[in-house]
Order: structure tokens, then C-alpha cells, then sequence
């Protein structure tokens, strides 16, 4: 995936107002004697009110956000109705910083808004708010309402109705029925005061100074205190994004596992970097779980030890290389082939048409040497200049490591950026016509995208086919908690061309020799049950041995609370029908607020 820091930054530049989807602003005001809060809420996403001036809502203070482009204030109606469906809050957009104070009693009057986190072309849902506004502050001091209580037992098990079809499958027009849904549950509390107790976290705190918990700790639950994303028809409902009003020097710096123990709470927001937020004015106190990172096993002198790396954008300079060495040599290892992915060129994104990358991998290399690992030799193939994707200018690329005291590397001339390597067969078995080599490279599947890198290597006299991977990112998918259900997930359509790609070279190979072993691994940026895996495994030719693993075992990334494949190793039937083989997914960074790089690596184990 991109750097969730990169996209972070060019989202946050932006104004909120900018996004507002109400297209007619009318200045008439409501006609309604009084119109409360629950009234401009409705029982739908999209307010009765959208686009009307209203006057004189009365609330209490909630919440007042002074940061960032969405300054304003939440305000509650003490007095609540009994219909479930009607939200009590509402957000007040002030773009500049409020002049109001928890527990004021205030009327505001001014224009309903549906604004859209991410602009409409995201596919987010909207969060109903009051713009332009003139408020009245009637007195001070008051009690704030008493927080809604959100656990186990309130959220639904079911994450959302489909959507209307003859809305594009939008649920915007649906009434909430929030005993049934989760998704309605969270919309109906659409600016309320709410609360968390005892809080387990399931993404660490990020640079962005927030965290995700869940209110279901038995929900999908991992052994080291994660929760797992396991299909795209059972969601996890308990998660919860937790942000502060406070100051940001006072928010946690939790790992996955720790505990919020006692009660957060705050106004329930809705943003574009992970739907509904709780945005706290109260934080439980944090407790460490004691989360460490993992070691795998050291491979038998008759095993080859392959391992898969997402390095996130390693370039010279990067602070991380001592880093990533002590990982590679102490938890990983020092596995014998290492894939590496995102190895960028030798002046990282400075944009000048450098693409040669010698001095990032030397730099790493040597890194391995001086934190007690072997004398790496390695193989690549330098891209065309800004032609896959990434980071402009930083031209990333796949790379083999490889342990010269362990394996050999058969080198064949005539690999390049744009020359695809072929299969041959040479004394009975397959050869690769070029050695390094790019798959396909041609394949408008790759267009602006990583080229696959084939290897042929020998390990103890057997021969070993490579293929390393850095498949499209999920870029421009729409988010779970999206207004179109199910979501639409239009980064797939390359990914599927790319795993078509890859699974018809393999099938090259073994058409040639039938038990050849094919090691297909990397950054496949999809979930081991997606369709983008069931097309690298058409026909048998490869199997995602990341499925050998315990369903809770099984993930190398977290994100937005949901511990989730992206990263696999995929091996031909001569490795997985004999199930002679160990894969360790090895969690030293996802579930850590101090990570080198977002992703884990991966480790397989095998007697070729």
C-alpha cells in the first residue's frame, strides 16, 4: 500500500468546507415552532433539513475542537427523546477556533449542512453539522449530558444493511434501524457524548495522534490482542477510532494489546481515515499488555530459509538501516533469500531521473554485516524512471538478498527494465531465459506498478524459482464504513490483471517441468480469501501458504483496527503437497506505535 503518512498529510490540507454536498443553500428559516437537534438528525444519514437555515437549536457544549480545517463544537439536547433512530448531537463548524466552553447552554442558528469527509467522490458518508452560525451562549457551567454507553452488548453483530440499489447502493436513504446494524447503531450516536470502558487496543497510536480499540474483545480476537479481518461478509463491529481534544503531548502511545482501562469519552465523530471516531475529552489510563516482537526460527542447515520484506521507502537517507538490519538478523533470522519491496534509488524522491539503486542496498548490507548477519550478495533490475508507481522520484523496486555461504544465484544475461524473461528448458528441467528478469513487463497490468523480478537459484543442488511482487495498492477503494455497501473495491481490477500475469509465467514453468519448486511471494496488497489470491492460485499452479497458519494467525498489517493480509508467499504444488514446509508470519512492526516500516515480514521454510 502507499504510505498511509503520505496520503495522511495531502488530506489534511484541506478545508472542510470545501466538501459540503448540499448543492441548494436556502435562507429561509425552518418553519418548525422549535426545531431540536433530534429533528435536524432525522432517521436517515442525509438531515430533513439539509440546505435549510435554521434558528435557536439549544444544546449543551460537548465537545470544542480548536485544531486543525473541522474547527467547531458538538451540542447535546439534554432531553432526549425514546426514538433509538434520532441522534440527540450535532457538530456546530465554526472554521475558526470557537468562543465556547464545555458545559455552556447555547442556542445557534445558522444553515444545515451534509458535509463529506474526503469530498464526494470518496464514497464516505456524511456527518450532518450546522454552518454559518450565530451562536448565543445562555449560561455556563452546565452538567454535559451522560455519555452513551457503547460495549458488547449495544453494538450489533451485523455491520450494515446492503444498500438502496436504486440509489447506486447507497444507505444514505435508509431509515437507521440501530438495534440491527452497526453501522446505523454508530450514525444514530452521530454527535453524542459517548464512552468506552476498558478499551483493548487494536492499532497502535500513529503519528496523527490516534489509536483504535474495540468494545468486543472476543470479536475475532488474536492471541497477541489484535483483532482479524477474516472476509469481506463478516466485519469486525466493535472497532473504534479514539481521537483527543486535549493536547496531543497527553494522548497515549499505546501497542496493540495495551488497555484503556477506566472510561473514554468524548463527541462520536465520523472522518475519512477510518469512518465513526470517538473524540475524546476524558482518556482511560493506558496498561501495557507487554506486546514484544516476535522471532522466528532459525532454518536446519537442510532448509531454505525465503522471507518476503516491505521495507516502506528505504532510501540512503534513512535513519532506519540499523533498523531493518537487527530485524532481518535477529528476528528473521538471517533467512537465506530475501525479497525486499520498496527499495528506492540512490537519492530516494529527489526527482532528478536517477533509477540506479546500489547505494541503498550496499548501505543495507552492510548494516547486516555490522549487526551479525552474513555478507548479503543481491540481484535487481532497475526500473524506467517514474514508470512504477510510488513515491515520485524514489522509483522503488524488488530486491534480492541472498546468502552466497547458502545459495547460489544462476545468472542469465539480457534482464532489463523492459524485456520479459521467458522459460526454457535446458538438460530436462526449466531455466529462465534471463536471470535476473522482469515478468510481463509490458502488461498494461503493470502500468505504473511494479514489475515482477524472476530469479533462478540453487540450494544445495536443487533449483529454486523466485518471483518477487509488489502488486497496485489499494488506493481509491472505498472505506468499510463507505455510504455504498458493500463498498466498492475498484483497486482490485489491476490486481487481478497482475496475479492473471504471474499465475500464467508460473504455469510456464511448470509446464516445463512439473515439479519444479516456484517461491511467487512479496507485497500482494489483498487478503489471502480475496479474488487477486484465487487468481495467483488458478489451477493449483501456486497456494497462499499463509493459510497454513491458524485463522487468527493470519495477518501482516494493521489498519484501522483490523489486523489483515497484505504480504503472502505463495509456493508451487511441489512445496505444499508435501505440507513439508513451516511459514511464520513474524509481527515486529503492525502492531507497534514505533514500527520501522507499516508492514511484517514474512518467513517460509522449506527442504527443496
Amino acid at each position: 500500500m502507499p504510505s498511509k503518512r503520505t496520503a495522511r498529510i495531502g488530506a489534511l490540507t484541506v478545508a472542510a468546507v470545501c466538501s459540503t454536498v448540499s448543492a441548494v443553500v436556502l435562507t429561509t428559516p425552518a418553519h418548525a415552532d422549535t426545531v431540536h437537534i433530534r429533528d435536524i438528525q432525522g432517521t436517515t444519514r442525509i438531515s430533513p433539513y439539509a440546505g435549510q437555515a435554521v434558528t435557536d437549536v439549544a444544546g449543551i457544549v460537548t465537545g470544542v475542537r480548536t485544531y486543525g480545517s473541522s474547527r467547531g463544537f458538538w451540542i447535546q439536547d439534554p432531553n432526549a427523546d425514546d426514538n433509538p433512530a434520532t441522534s440527540e448531537g450535532v457538530f456546530v463548524f465554526t472554521s475558526s477556533v470557537p468562543k465556547v466552553a464545555l458545559g455552556d447552554s447555547v442556542t445557534v442558528s445558522g444553515t444545515i449542512s451534509e458535509y463529506v469527509p474526503g469530498g464526494s467522490t470518496s464514497g464516505n458518508q456524511t456527518i450532518t453539522e450546522i454552518t454559518k452560525p450565530v451562536v448565543t451562549v445562555l449560561s455556563s457551567g452546565n452538567a454535559v449530558p451522560a455519555a452513551t454507553v457503547v460495549n458488547a452488548k449495544s453494538v450489533p453483530g451485523v455491520y450494515t444493511a446492503a444498500g438502496d440499489t436504486a440509489a447506486g447502493g447507497s444507505v444514505n436513504g435508509l431509515t437507521l434501524e440501530p438495534k440491527k446494524y452497526a453501522l446505523d447503531y454508530y450514525e444514530s450516536l452521530e454527535g453524542m457524548n459517548v464512552q468506552v470502558s476498558d478499551a483493548r487496543v487494536v492499532t497502535a497510536t500513529d503519528p496523527y495522534t490516534e489509536l483504535w480499540v474495540t468494545v468486543k474483545p472476543h470479536e475475532n480476537a488474536n492471541r497477541r490482542g489484535g483483532t482479524v479481518y477474516g472476509s469481506y461478509t463478516s466485519q469486525n463491529t466493535g472497532r473504534l477510532q479514539i481521537q483527543s481534544l486535549g493536547a496531543t503531548a497527553d494522548f497515549p502511545t499505546a501497542n496493540v494489546g495495551d488497555e484503556l482501562t477506566g472510561t473514554t469519552a468524548g463527541p462520536l465523530d465520523y472522518n475519512q481515515f477510518g469512518g465513526y471516531t470517538l473524540v475524546a475529552n476524558q482518556i482511560g489510563a493506558l496498561e501495557a499488555g507487554g506486546l514484544e516482537r516476535e522471532t522466528t526460527q532459525k532454518q536446519s542447515r537442510s532448509e531454505l530459509a525465503v522471507a518476503t520484506y516491505n521495507v516502506e521507502n528505504l532510501d540512503p537517507g534513512d535513519a532506519s538501516f540499523a533498523a531493518h538490519a537487527s530485524a532481518i538478523v535477529n528476528n528473521l533470522r538471517s533467512p537465506d533469500i530475501l525479497s525486499l519491496e520498496e527499495i528506492q534509488d540512490n537519492n530516494g524522491a529527489t526527482n532528478d531521473g536517477t533509477v540506479a539503486a546500489d547505494q541503498t542496498v550496499q548501505k543495507l548490507i552492510d548494516a547486516i554485516v555490522a549487526a551479525g548477519g552474513p555478507a548479503y550478495d543481491w540481484r535487481s533490475i532497475d526500473p524506467e524512471n517514474n514508470k512504477d508507481g510510488g513515491e515520485p522520484g524514489g522509483n522503488i523496486r524488488q530486491v534480492f538478498l541472498f546468502n552466497p555461504e547458502r545459495v547460489s544465484f544462476t545468472d542469465r544475461a539480457g534482464g532489463d527494465a523492459t524485456t520479459a524473461v521467458g522459460v526454457t528448458k535446458v538438460n530436462g528441467k526449466a531455466a529462465l531465459t534471463a536471470s535476473p528478469g522482469r515478468v510481463d513487463p509490458a502488461n498494461t497490468a503493470w502500468t505504473t506498478s511494479r514489475k515482477p523480478l524472476a530469479g533462478e537459484f540453487v540450494f544445495r543442488g536443487k533449483t529454486v524459482f523466485v518471483i518477487a511482487n509488489h502488486f497496485a495498492s489499494k488506493g481509491g477503494d472505498q472505506g468499510l464504513t463507505s455510504q455504498y455497501q458493500p463498498p466498492a473495491r475498484s483497486s482490485e481490477t489491476q490486481r487481478h490483471l497482475q496475479a492473471t500475469a504471474v499465475n500464467t509465467f508460473v504455469k510456464e514453468i511448470l509446464a516445463t517441468q512439473k515439479n519444479a519448486d516456484v517461491v511467487t511471494l512479496g507485497d500482494i496488497n489483498d487478503f489471502e480469501f480475496s479474488g487477486t489470491t484465487k487468481l495467483l492460485e488458478d489451477d493449483g499452479a501456486l497456494w497462499s501458504a499463509i493459510k497454513s497458519l491458524p485463522k487468527s494467525e493470519r495477518y501482516t498489517y494493521d489498519y484501522q483496527g483490523n489486523s489483515q493480509v497484505l504480504d503472502q508467499i505463495l509456493v508451487s504444488p511441489s512445496i505444499y503437497k508435501g505440507c513439508d514446509f513451516e511459514y511464520d508470519s513474524v509481527h515486529i512492526n503492525s502492531e507497534f506505535n514505533d514500527q520501522i516500516s507499516d508492514h511484517d515480514p514474512q518467513v517460509l521454510r522449506f527442504k527443496p
